[in-house]
């Protein structure tokens, strides 16, 4: 690890924006590019989001756009003031030491941009980032040898998110909001304790529906057979008197839980395979089939689908087992519901499910009154998450998650990718790893260190 003492002499253009001498002038470029970006992903993501939520005209005509415009502003002042706090620090310290350069400018800059987007959203992209952080920290600590990976980690740590999750879902007030919604969607309202629907309910409703099936006309008697058998064998067979999937003994309850949950995940994989697929339709016509037939698509669909099965199963073994319904069996249940990942490894799932863990919990702490409540915290949080990904984004780019470095690429028109690493070398991080074939043309009039002498640390 590089001492923080040491320094090297050189100037911002130098290191930072070597395309251009003036820091005006690459403020006025970064921005230029990052603002473009901005509202191309806020754009699209407002709009589709609108859609989804069945929106009505009135939030199209007097909230999209602001939402939009706002939402850009701060994506484009984190870009923006990154480069102009990195000038101002280099102006102010008359060097560039280790951690000035990426986290140095970056904590000022995101803590004055995550002040312009709505609170609303601040906790959202302060897990995102906190999650991009620590699983920064983790490549950069096996990088210097200071952890071993663990074989099948990410799957480990899954289960045991997936056991204390499932075990709130399970307890009363355990999960409020989007999170607690969407286990209800992924595991089904069967796994609720409060349950609504009684037995007598479910079961009239079941015979509405049958009775309904017997007056169909007789062109649809084989459908209404059909349905009828299926409703027989998943109603009759053994079903502990303690669960609550009425319609469907535990078998078939299983069963129904891993087609749905596979082919949502296999239809999800799918749409986010159609972008890239129809941009080479034409030139590539055979990409059409691999939308359908891709290994992905079915590794998504099998890790979702066992998972709920798996969940479910357990959940009703332990009910016959232990003759009642407990909300510990969730712990139990989620635990070996994790090992579904095994078809679909995601490190990127496992850490933004820890993410929202740590959260969750932390909040529970701030009701039971454990915890003191920091205000700001989110946007501290997120300054601090988003320095760390600067700083090896600036130092050591082999330890930052890929789709994380395009983001950057993208957001600075490719700027980022354009600063002079192989003077940073001297730090010890091998900042020029992945571009050892650049070396950026400077013109010597502005120069500190001229290019040609050797560098060395001051």
């Amino acid at each position: 690890m590089a001492a923080l003492s040491k320094s090297i002499p050189h100037s911002c253009y130098e290191i930072g924006h070597t395309w251009h001498p003036r820091c005006s002038w690459a403020v006025l470029h970064v921005t230029q590019g990052a603002l473009a970006e901005s509202l191309r992903i806020y754009g699209t993501l407002y709009l589709i989001a609108a859609i989804l939520r069945k929106r009505k005209l009135d939030y199209y005509l007097h909230k999209l756009l602001p939402e939009i415009l706002q939402s850009t502003s701060f994506l484009t002042a984190n870009g923006t003031l990154y480069i102009a706090c990195f000038c101002i620090l280099r102006r102010i310290l008359g060097k560039f030491y280790f951690w000035s350069p990426g986290f140095g400018a970056a904590l000022p800059a995101s803590y004055m941009a995550i002040l312009i987007e709505r609170k609303s959203r601040r906790g959202l992209l302060t897990i995102y980032m906190a999650n991009q952080a620590t699983e920064t920290l983790f490549r950069m600590a096996v990088a210097r040898g200071a952890i071993t990976p663990l074989r099948h980690g990410e799957v480990l740590l899954f289960c045991i998110t997936a056991a204390l999750f499932m075990f709130f879902f399970r307890c009363k007030d355990g999960l409020k909001g989007f999170t607690y919604s969407a286990l209800k969607f992924i595991v089904g309202k069967e796994e609720i304790p409060t349950h609504s629907f009684s037995p007598e309910a479910a079961f009239s409703k079941i015979d509405k529906k049958i009775k309904h099936c017997e007056k169909v006309s007789q062109p649809m008697n084989i459908l209404a057979l059909t349905k009828k058998l299926m409703d027989k064998v998943c109603k009759h067979g053994p079903r502990h008197r303690c669960c609550k999937h009425y319609g469907d003994n535990c078998i078939s309850y299983c069963i129904k839980g891993f087609i749905r949950m596979f082919s949502i995940g296999y239809l999800i994989q799918c749409c986010l395979r159609i972008p890239s697929t129809f941009r080479h339709l034409f030139t590539e016509p055979s990409r059409l089939l691999s939308l359908f037939y891709n290994k992905e698509n079915f590794q998504l669909g099998a890790f979702l689908g066992s998972f709920v099965s798996i969940y479910k199963g357990t959940s009703c073994f332990l009910r016959w087992v232990r003759n009642l319904d407990d909300e510990l069996h969730a712990l139990v249940a989620g635990c070996l519901a994790g090992i579904s990942m095994m078809f679909y490894k995601s490190t990127t799932i496992s850490m933004y499910l820890v993410s929202k863990l740590v959260e969750t919990i932390y909040f529970k702490g701030i009701e039971a009154g454990k915890v003191p409540y920091f205000p700001h915290a989110d946007s501290v949080i997120y300054a601090i998450s988003t320095s760390i990904c600067f700083q090896a984004a600036v130092m050591e780019v082999q330890n930052l998650r890929p789709s994380y470095w395009k983001f950057l690429l993208r957001l600075t028109n490719g700027r980022f990718a354009l600063m002079n690493r192989k003077v940073l070398d001297v730090f010890g991080t091998e900042a020029s790893k992945n571009f050892k074939d650049f070396t950026p043309k400077l013109d010597p009039r502005y120069t500190v260190v001229p290019p040609e002498l050797p560098l060395e640390l001051s």
